[in-house]
């Protein structure tokens, strides 16, 4: 559903009290059927309202779980019916009782969204649906993806084409890492990974892919944009919503969330807290096959994170608004683990560490839009301005491992975005659209690492890296500073079957980085400069013949620009033979992308197909090398290789076969090749010296794909069943091919008190405990491996609805992420 059943039953109680006496009515009569006019589907609970020709309220009621409804004793002469739904468009309709026709069946009446109200208003579904519009799909986030775990990051993995790697956080569209993640279409400075844990999964709206963004949209991110929208409740009158949930399989992790909002007059207040407090627990190990070495892995994370919001909307006039919110991210997480390597006929090694990492994240946003006395013409102005601050402890300590010593790892972080846009939309005609912009992204970074317990001197090699050699990680001083200015304008016409959009956009960027080593006896400076300027264009048709098919196609060009990971040479982390850095000398890589659709509404839902096409100019990759200190250790860090090129396919379809069934169901399919360095020993390891490493550029081909299917089942009006299940298949990688994963979930829901205000959930997940990270491989040696998570987990769930009014909003601006974060982990 889309509407809030209580508000529509408040609405209709309103509308009783003002019926007239029953000595006034007739034995007249109004029927009908209220369906999606995009779905095909019946709407419930949608608001039927009578009046007379002066407007004055008669009568009324809603629609029944079928959207039909029959609305009786309403007095003969002229009345008209108001169809009012939450998120829709308003259909009036003029009718005359009399003596022709007391009784009158208006039939299917086809209820078209409102796009603009759709970005406001609170909307809380029975079940999730998924839109497909011109350059995204929408993800309209029901109750049955929140009872799937507690956070962000637990219910990406049902997204069609999306993947988040268990071990690392890191998330992929399409198959590919490098794409930008967004939070009410604002840029945050928390790492990607980090921050889809720390969201609530019951603050969130919908979710949007955005695969092929237009001009109008910031370039970055090569596979698209995730933006995160959460709830924004803007009814009048006080409202809010309270969410409490508990997750446990090995460890209990306890998540809640409250959105309250008060609209009066000409203010808008809202606010929302959420948290996620508990602990998590990985496990897992590998086994090389040349030398029968074995390594075990235990990780434990005890992880506190508090979101605050606040904000506040001024209604000036009706031409004129003001607004303003604030983001809080307060973090806390404690870490803890063990790496043992055990050789042949050798002591057991042993490595433990413990990290404190707190962080604090505070965004201000202020937004003024300015509607001119032209239908649809207005201006915007938004300024964003974000901060980030981080301390991070991290203790190593060693047992049988001759090197390195027992050492400690302190890194500060500071980092601050501002982000100035100015937008002017003008529709030319009723058919024609013209917009223009320009924007401003200013960032800045700095990390301060020192390390105690190592001894460092300039004789010492470390990191191979685009064919030079460095030092062990000394104590860093890293800045980067990246200020971007960009202008865009684009243009669309709408034809009676058909319409286009062209659009370009210019971008002016200037890098700047510097690493300060501090060695023993000196210091050296690794400078980084980059200034360059593209244009990105983009276009996109759309060809309706009937009311039952379209068809969408687009191209853009676009840019993946390095994220901090990947260019920051300071030692992201370590185990006893793995360690990963950066590459300050990275360069942005480009991708031009082509996307074609077919939309086809059926009589009880609607099936999309797509096919895709990329090409990758300058591609950033892993590469693995092998430690010249000891080349039984391995380093991971990244490079630009030579061009590539991916393709797919996807399908995706929502259908209610019955009233009381409905699913959802997507496959994907992309064939990708994918780039590396990477170096092999041509000896054994225990007597191979450098000159026995051997470097080449490889190339692995993959095809993969990937099926999800979701289930709810509406046994009574109170209890919805649902079953979720996700095949996952082989996925080659430069160090190892994944095998398939596969996963059910199952859950129920129950609401009570009065008009549905409570629920109450549990979801069964991974039900068979089928959901294990394995995996084998021959780069930079033979072996195989294991990884596992705690994913069989129960999870019961609370949430609460109070307060109730009608719908006004501001529509605010949707900004997408500049800074991407990358993420370490193995490839």
């Amino acid at each position: 559903m889309k509407t809030i059943t209580q508000l529509c039953i408040f609405l209709f109680t309103i509308i009783v009290v003002a019926q007239p006496s029953k000595s006034d009515f007739r034995d007249g009569s109004v029927s009908g059927r209220v369906i999606d006019a995009k779905l095909n589907e019946p709407l419930p609970y949608v608001n039927v309202v009578i009046t007379d020709t002066s407007n004055k309220t008669i009568t009324g009621g809603i629609t029944n779980d079928d959207g039909t409804f029959e609305i009786n004793k309403i007095p003969e002469g002229q009345i008209i019916v108001s169809i009012q739904y939450i998120g829709y468009k308003t259909i009036s309709k003029p009718i005359n009782l009399g003596e022709e026709s007391y009784k009158i069946d208006l039939g299917d009446i086809r209820l078209e969204e409102d796009i603009a109200s759709l970005d406001e208003v609170t909307v809380v579904a029975e079940i999730t649906t998924i839109q497909q519009k011109v350059d995204r799909k929408v993800i309209n986030v029901g109750k049955d993806l929140t009872t799937s775990g507690p956070t962000a990051s637990d219910i990406m993995n049902n997204l069609p084409s999306v993947n988040v790697d268990q071990q690392t956080g890191n998330i992929s569209l399409r198959g590919n890492e490098n794409v930008r993640v967004m939070v009410d279409g604002k840029l945050s400075n928390v790492p990607i990974a980090q921050l889809l844990r720390q969201i609530p999964s019951t603050s969130i709206k919908q979710i949007e892919l955005i695969t092929n963004p237009s001009a109008k949209y910031n370039p970055e991110g090569m596979s698209g944009i995730i933006n995160i929208i959460l709830h924004k409740n803007t009814t009048i009158g006080f409202n809010g919503n309270i969410n409490l949930g508990l997750t446990k399989e090995i460890n209990a992790r306890f998540n809640s969330s409250i959105d309250m909002n008060y609209r009066n007059g000409k203010f808008n207040f809202y606010g929302n807290y959420g948290n996620n407090i508990g602990n998590s627990a990985n496990y897992g190990f590998i086994n090389r096959i040349d030398d029968g070495s074995v390594q075990l892995f235990d990780f434990g994370n005890n992880n506190k994170s508090h979101l605050y919001k606040l904000g506040l909307d001024f209604y000036m006039n009706d031409n004129n608004t003001i607004s303003f919110f604030t983001n809080q991210n307060i973090y806390d997480g404690l870490g803890e683990g063990t790496t043992g390597i055990q050789y042949i006929d050798e002591p057991f090694q042993l490595q433990t560490f413990n990290n404190d990492t707190q962080n604090n994240v505070s965004q201000y946003n202020g937004v003024f839009n300015h509607k001119f006395k032209k239908e649809g013409e207005k201006l915007d102005l938004e300024v964003d301005y974000s901060v980030f601050g981080q301390d991070e402890v991290a203790n190593f300590r060693f047992e049988n491992i001759p090197f390195p010593p027992n050492y400690t790892d302190f890194v500060d972080t500071d980092r601050d975005q501002t982000v100035v846009n100015l937008d002017y939309t003008n529709p030319l005609s009723e058919k024609a659209k013209l917009e223009v912009g320009a924007e401003a992204r200013l960032f800045e970074t700095n990390i301060d690492y020192k390390s105690t317990g190592l001894s460092v001197n300039e004789n010492q090699d470390d990191i191979p890296n685009n064919g030079d050699e460095f030092i062990p990680t000394p104590q860093t001083d890293f800045t980067y500073k990246r200020d971007i200015y960009s202008v865009y304008v684009t243009y669309g016409k709408t034809f009676e079957k058909w319409s286009y959009q062209f659009g370009a956009r210019a971008e002016s960027v200037k890098e700047e980085a510097s690493a300060i080593r501090q060695l023993e006896t000196s210091s050296e400076t690794i400078p980084f400069e980059n200034d360059y300027i593209q244009v990105y264009p983009s276009a996109f048709f759309t060809y309706s013949p009937s009311e039952k098919n379209s068809y969408q196609m687009s191209f853009s060009r676009r840019v993946d620009r390095p994220g901090l990971q990947q260019v920051n040479p300071i030692r992201e982390w370590s185990t006893p033979l793995v360690s990963s850095f950066g590459n300050t000398n990275l360069q942005p890589q480009f991708t031009n992308s082509a996307e074609l659709n077919y939309t086809r509404k059926l009589e009880k839902g609607s099936i999309t197909g797509g096919v895709f096409f990329r090409l990758v100019e300058d591609e950033i990759n892993r590469a693995v090398f092998i430690d010249r200190l000891d080349i039984n250790k391995n380093i991971l860090t990244y490079d630009n290789f030579e061009n590539t090129t991916a393709y797919g396919i996807e399908i995706s379809s929502n259908y209610r076969p019955t009233t009381w069934w409905s699913l959802n169901g997507s496959f994907d399919l992309f064939a990708r090749q994918q780039k590396g360095i990477a170096e092999i020993l041509t000896a054994p390891t225990d007597v191979a010296t450098a000159d026995d490493i051997l470097r080449s550029t490889i190339s692995v081909d993959n095809i993969v794909y990937n099926f999800r299917l979701f289930n709810n089942f509406k046994v009574t009006k109170k209890l919805n069943l649902s079953l979720f299940s996700m095949y996952r298949g082989e996925e080659k990688g430069l160090q190892f091919t994944r095998k398939p994963m596969f996963l059910v979930n199952t859950g129920l829901r129950y609401t009570f008190l009065e008009d549905g205000r409570g629920s109450f959930s549990f979801n069964y997940s991974d039900i068979f405990n089928t959901m294990k990270f394995e995996f084998e491989g021959d780069r930079p040696y033979p072996q195989v491996g294991e990884f596992n998570w705690e994913s069989n987990t129960w999870n019961i769930g609370f949430s609460y609805r109070f307060g109730g009014g009608k719908y006004r909003a501001l529509q605010r601006k949707q900004r997408d992420n500049n800074e991407k974060s990358g993420s370490g982990g193995f490839i």
